[in-house]
């Protein structure tokens, strides 16, 4: 998107992770006009983690030259679980010491009452691709957020589906093997995340590696190395077998998630974003790794769908969030006016 001026209204959009809290001002057009990061600080709980997101606030106001004032409304994303017509964190593995947090209004009290909104992570993050990013263009989106699990966020023609109980678009845990299935961290067997989120691709790797697999992964965990989806990635570009096998059944499975939902949901694009995409866009590796998921879609979905969906990586990276958030406060202000 070419850069223009910046164009009013004004939105703070906060994106919480477990880690760290990325924090942008977004104009009405979508452009970031100032960004800053902070940490959540999770051991030190939820009043250190707030200090540290309204000061990055304050610094973000500060380097565009605006005050709180200029801002129309608040979008804030955590991950799950969550009550998100309630505002408040339910029981979020991520940030354990913000179990039951009332995020929303807390923050909206914060700031005078101004307006706030409350998102999931992968929906906020699938609204920034759908507002501005790979998916601008589209009328429906399956966004996939791949990272140590498997977010997910669906949009169709500006709707989120949140679901009746902020469930909606769950899709990391739909089961694709009914018997015999791996575990996954949420204590559910055989779901798309156990098979294909980055926690379980380093399952599955040591398993392989303590049968005795032949692997250049050895002796990087030799010299001291741990192995992480980057360290796998990075064998993968050498070749390695073991690397290419495990990457390539992920994208086999992530294509047998997906074309469940292209039979439940028929978008018009699917996009693909996250840390864990093995070089993304543009490398070999990641081509590879997508071409293998359209393989696998057009060997099981019907005709018409695999035709004519876009299957393709997201475009905005670790942005999406911040900025999606951003547009969902916007969204609830025109919806509103």
């Amino acid at each position: 998107m070419k850069p223009t001026k910046p164009q009013e209204p004004y939105f703070v959009g906060i994106d919480i992770g477990g880690t760290n809290v990325k924090v942008g001002i977004v104009d009405d057009a979508g452009q970031t006009l100032a960004f800053c990061k902070t940490s959540t600080d999770v051991p030190s709980g939820v009043e250190a983690g707030l200090k540290n997101i309204y000061q990055a606030i304050d610094d973000a106001l500060a380097d565009c030259r605006l005050t709180m004032d200029d801002i129309k409304a608040i979008g804030i994303a955590t991950p799950g679980t969550m009550d998100i017509p309630g505002g408040k964190l339910v029981d979020p593995p991520n940030l354990p010491t913000w179990k039951g947090f009332p995020i929303r209004q807390t923050v909206c009290d914060h700031y005078g009452g101004k307006p706030t909104i409350y998102q999931n992570d992968a929906n906020a993050a699938a609204y920034g691709e759908y507002w501005i990013g790979g998916a601008r263009e589209a009328h429906s989106l399956v966004f996939w957020t791949l990272g140590t699990g498997i977010g997910c966020g669906i949009i169709i023609d500006e709707m989120i589906i949140e679901g009746r109980h902020s469930h909606g678009g769950e899709c990391g845990h739909i089961v694709i093997q009914m018997d015999d299935g791996r575990l996954c961290d949420s204590g559910q067997y055989g779901t798309l995340e156990a098979y294909a989120g980055g926690t379980s691709l380093v399952k599955r790797c040591q398993e392989q590696l303590d049968a005795g697999r032949e692997s250049v992964l050895n002796d990087m965990l030799q010299q001291g190395q741990e192995l992480t989806p980057l360290l796998i990635s990075e064998a993968g570009e050498q070749n390695d077998e073991l690397a290419t096998e495990l990457i390539m059944e992920s994208a086999r499975c992530l294509g047998v998630g997906t074309t469940n939902l292209m039979h439940t949901i028929d978008p018009d694009m699917v996009l693909f974003g996250g840390a864990v995409t093995f070089g993304g866009k543009g490398t070999a590796q990641g081509d590879r790794f997508l071409q293998r998921i359209r393989e696998e879609v057009q060997q099981r979905a019907f005709s018409v769908p695999y035709e004519n969906t876009i299957i393709d990586y997201a475009e905005l990276g670790a942005d999406a969030g911040y900025i999606g958030v951003a547009g969902c406060a916007r969204l609830a202000c025109l919806k509103a006016e």
